[in-house]
């Protein structure tokens, strides 16, 4: 396999709205271009290599659980395919291809919608010091990565670039976007990791965790950004899951494990990642993708 990695876009007949961690989006108007780079961060740093057809795999997995879940919300995806996209896009067609999403503009909610199927991450972390996540106490004696007895709804604040999200309570949830509100994000959170994970499972893949985000259009709740993907996901492989220790995994957690292994102190600038980890992690991203949507990736 051999593919351009796509650290930085920059379209000069397009306006820059913002640029994240991973994603550059451009305002088209009325409509947004989100464009998936191949940039990767762990512990909010963005590190120096990019992972080849990562932002492929964002960008298409994304979409794919867009229509998967426009059964139980509407959401911001207009197309993928570069051929509906405005004109002025298609001198950057050879960038923009399997990578891009045309959406609707929304105003979006500064809630991460975060959901746990499983013990681990952050959760794990805090469960050992409190016996709770974002204060909802869940049993004593558990194990890392063990299961649930059913999922929870553990919201994050939505951090700025370079600072990091902090889990919040369901009451603060209501704080800021008010209780009916907070209801329904907490509900159809659930619903929609529910419904992954079952399909996930048909495919010998725990999805231990995810975060959504969503967005208000024309008054409307929809779903933005992205869904279950290797970024925003814990995804397992099921046959290899014994609670009680770290999983193997489809994810970014394998570079979040070599760069723990290093004297770093989590602050830019960031290592650099060897060519056998970066390898390896494009090896993981689109087995994911293959797994889940049974489908190759578009090139």
């Amino acid at each position: 396999m051999s593919e351009t990695v796509v650290i930085n876009t920059n379209f000069k007949d397009l306006k820059l709205l913002s640029r994240g961690k991973v994603r550059d989006i451009y305002d088209l108007g009325d409509m947004l271009l989100i464009v998936a780079t191949d940039r990767i961060s762990a512990f909010d740093v963005v590190l120096p290599e990019g992972i080849p057809y990562k932002g492929k795999v964002l960008s298409q997995m994304s979409a794919y659980w867009f229509k998967v879940m426009s059964e139980l919300t509407p959401h911001h995806l207009i197309s993928i395919n570069t051929r509906d996209f405005p004109s002025v896009c298609r001198n950057y067609e050879g960038t923009l291809k399997g990578r891009s999403m045309l959406v609707r503009k929304a105003t979006p909610l500064s809630v991460e919608c975060v959901v746990r199927g499983y013990l681990a991450g952050s959760g794990w972390m805090e469960y050992q010091q409190s016996g709770s996540i974002c204060g909802i106490p869940i049993g004593k004696g558990l194990k890392e990565s063990s299961l649930l007895k059913e999922p929870i709804f553990t919201p994050a604040t939505k951090a700025d670039h370079g600072e990091h999200d902090e889990n919040i309570t369901m009451e603060k949830v209501k704080e800021m976007v008010g209780e009916a509100l907070a209801e329904r994000l907490k509900e159809l959170s659930l619903a929609l990791y529910r419904k992954g994970s079952e399909m996930a499972h048909e495919k010998g893949i725990i999805i231990s965790d995810t975060k959504f985000e969503f967005g208000l259009c024309n008054g409307e709740l929809i779903l933005i950004d992205e869904v279950l993907t290797p970024d925003s996901s814990r995804f397992w492989p099921e046959d290899e899951y014994e609670p009680g220790r770290a999983q193997k995994s489809f994810d970014k957690q394998f570079v979040r494990d070599y760069l723990l292994s290093l004297k770093w102190d989590k602050t830019p600038p960031a290592p650099h990642l060897p060519e056998g980890i970066i390898k390896k992690t494009t090896e993981k991203y689109l087995e994911a993708f293959q797994r889940l949507t049974e489908r190759e990736l578009e090139l």
